[in-house]
């Protein structure tokens, strides 16, 4: 384990001034087959108030095809945007409230096992926080080369990439994996010869949401871990905070790769090609419930708060971005009516899991329309607080 650095502290102070305790000896957590229930009332909510939130939730739905297969074929200015991880339709607009560590409501089909898209980096940057944990990777902002001495980091500009940029993704990383080029992943412009060419970056001074660029981060960290990552997850992430055993994390067909003489497929970082974390509702809440406890579940330090402190550091390049895929409320502008300290994990549908300590409280949701519903959403559920 890293010892806890003074800026770390420092950091860690600040936040903790302005929230509650995350835990105390009396902080309740579910088991892996039951969460225990309390009504609104009893932990200090508005019945009616939860109801219209959850009302205006349901009324708010993604109004995109089921069938996702479709939804992702959609993206016209993408030339290589065909699929090869695998895909399956969605279900229906779902959500869970969690209030001082229990189930409060629930709605839609919580257990139903869906594609997450985005939320899979979150997942993503804390199996590269546990490997750091263990020493396995001795400072973030290591040159990712010295890890992983492979073509993918040889270029003069892309030798110079460490873990940092890529998880904050400020890389600007060129070339392509998996028959996936950088350039080819939203590009913001019409794509030229200049501008498939232009001249990089240099690393942590721009952000760029680039799919291509997670993917190699997953890949790095499968090389550092030498074991497949949805193996290194369950153990060291889900079977201690007790998630279900139907959760999967894919990969593409074209994502195998030799480590020790054993093929292994490196996972993908969202749904933008297919694959991604797909999982239920509730393996969703206790995730982001170990965030609320800051990493720790029951008195078993899952992934230290030294590395949470790191991840909610805002990146120079965008202030509202700390690692993936930790999207920050500092300036309040995603979720004007939460507090600034509170962080929500984001994926394509829309998908989220909400993290907010002030007020002690996770809430899951899924197939919401757009981001005014999700913070219309959050703002009714915080406002039925009495």
């Amino acid at each position: 384990m890293h010892q806890c650095k003074p800026l770390a502290l420092l950091l860690a102070f600040l936040l903790c001034s302005t929230t509650v305790i995350a835990q105390t000896a009396d902080t309740y957590f579910p088991s892996r087959f039951h969460w225990e229930t309390k009504s609104p009332e009893e932990v200090g909510m508005n019945s009616a108030d939860i109801k219209a939130a959850i009302e205006y939730a349901k009324a708010n739905e993604s109004t995109n095809p089921k069938d996702l297969n479709i939804h992702l074929n959609t993206r016209n200015n993408e030339p290589y945007n065909n699929i090869i991880g695998p895909v399956k339709e969605r279900g229906e607009m779902t959500g869970i409230i969690i209030k001082d560590g229990y189930l409060i409501k629930e709605w839609g089909n919580p257990r139903r096992v869906d594609m997450t898209f985005s939320i899979t980096k979150s997942f993503l940057s804390t199996v590269v926080g546990v490997a750091w944990d263990k020493g396995m990777i001795e400072n973030i902002d290591d040159r990712v080369q010295k890890y992983s001495p492979v073509e993918h980091f040889n270029s003069e500009h892309n030798s110079k990439i460490t873990w940092n940029h890529l998880l904050r993704q400020t890389s600007d990383w060129e070339g392509e994996l998996f028959g996936k080029p950088d350039w080819a992943d939203r590009p913001e412009k019409e794509l030229t010869e200049n501008v498939i060419n232009r001249k990089r970056n240099e690393p942590g001074s721009k952000w760029k949401y680039n799919d291509v660029r997670v993917n190699l981060l997953a890949l790095a960290a499968l090389k550092v871990w030498r074991n497949p990552l949805p193996a290194v997850l369950r153990k060291h992430v889900m079977d201690p905070i007790g998630a279900s055993n139907t959760w999967r994390w894919y990969g593409y067909k074209n994502s195998w790769v030799n480590i020790d003489g054993i093929k292994m497929q490196s996972v993908s970082g969202g749904g933008h090609w297919g694959g991604g974390m797909w999982l239920n509702a509730y393996d969703q809440a206790k995730f982001g419930y170990l965030f609320l406890r800051n990493g720790n579940w029951d008195g078993n330090q899952v992934i230290s708060e030294e590395w949470i402190d790191k991840a909610r550091i805002p990146t120079k390049a965008n202030n509202g971005y700390g690692f993936m895929n930790f999207f920050l409320n500092y300036d309040q502008k995603r979720l004007s009516n939460a507090p600034k300290e509170a962080y929500v994990f984001l994926g394509s549908g829309i998908n989220m899991i909400y993290i907010d300590q002030e007020n002690d409280l996770v809430i899951v949701g899924r197939w919401i329309s757009d981001y005014d519903a999700m913070d219309g959403f959050v703002k009714r559920v915080i406002e039925a607080i009495e």
